[in-house]
């Protein structure tokens, strides 16, 4: 009896070796060997306050601004002007108190079907376009091709990425500031600051389903298994990036959809990057494109890709990318 049992724990063992090297050649040959920068030719201009197309900078030049705000959106004309107002209060009271102090905000328009440009195109039309930007897709990218677009043509020193949903209070931006403050000194300027929502994490068990709360706890251990450790919540979309740390990490990022935050960190901790986790007010808010079951099982795939396409070799570091 023993000895079949051994049997079978060794056949499983095989069966169960063999699967990864089939998911992992799989891996390797389906993957895309370089990070996608290349640009539709109307995504290489924004319409200016008189209407002209003038061109995006890079994320390559020197910084013309203090602030870079980075908003993905797909879909999102009723939630996403909520966001715009409280963010730019908050920009436009930052500057009256410190003249000096110069901001930007980025919409990428994600390919939407709505009204979701033209929504932003009025912020442009209201505060002007050295302010406010509207970089429209062409084709839709995913969020993490989204974000990536607006950090690569993006003027600011310290560039933050921050949901249109605005989930995240926009004033935790002095959090994550002052974390990423408390990274000095910067090796090679490079520091990134990461809101959380790890210290809500009881609370939001308190109202989730079993099933959800099973989805939640097994994403995060696969996360901590396969690629990140030292952040709690990778998945908050409110993250400040020094110029040079977006650089580095946004040309070498390859995944497109809901799991590029996981990519981003790795490379991050790859590069040595330091990191700060910072907790941020956060709430729930109704439109998440998010469908449990579905999008947590696309995400543990692609975590489970994004280990073994760098570990085969498939994907590399290379952090000299360039928008074409």
């Amino acid at each position: 009896m023993l000895c079949c049992l051994c049997d079978l724990l060794q056949l499983l063992a095989a069966l169960a070796a063999l699967l990864l090297v089939v998911v992992a050649v799989i891996a390797h040959v389906t993957a895309r060997k370089m990070p996608n920068l290349h640009r539709q030719e109307a995504e290489k201009f924004f319409i200016a306050s008189n209407g002209e197309k003038k061109p995006f900078p890079s994320i390559h030049d020197r910084p013309e601004k203090d602030l870079s705000v980075v908003v993905p959106a797909y879909n999102e004309e009723e939630r996403l002007p909520v966001m715009m107002d409280e963010a730019l209060g908050f920009l436009e009271k930052r500057q009256r108190q410190r003249p000096s102090f110069k901001y930007e905000v980025i919409v990428v328009d994600d390919g939407s079907s709505d009204k979701t440009s033209q929504v932003a195109l009025n912020y442009s039309k209201k505060y002007g376009s050295d302010k406010v930007r509207v970089l429209t897709l062409v084709k839709n990218r995913g969020k993490g091709g989204a974000v990536r677009m607006g950090v690569l043509v993006s003027r600011g020193k310290t560039i933050l990425m921050a949901d249109a949903d605005g989930a995240t209070k926009f004033a935790d931006l002095e959090h994550v500031e002052a974390g990423l403050d408390s990274l000095k000194p910067w090796p090679d300027n490079l520091a990134i600051s990461c809101g959380s929502r790890a210290h809500l994490e009881k609370e939001s068990i308190a109202k989730r389903s079993l099933f959800r709360t099973i989805l939640m706890y097994g994403f995060h251990t696969l996360v901590w298994f396969l690629c990140v450790r030292g952040v709690k919540d990778t998945q908050c979309g409110f993250k400040l990036f020094t110029r040079e740390a977006a650089a580095r990490t946004f040309t070498a990022l390859h995944v497109d959809r809901w799991a590029f935050d996981v990519e981003l960190l790795y490379i991050a901790q790859c590069l040595k990057i330091p990191v700060a986790e910072i907790a941020v007010n956060w709430t729930e808010i109704e439109g998440s494109k998010l469908v449990p079951f579905w999008s947590w099982l696309q995400m543990g795939r692609d975590l489970l890709f994004i280990r073994l396409r760098y570990l085969t070799g498939a994907w590399k570091l290379d952090t000299t990318g360039k928008l074409d």
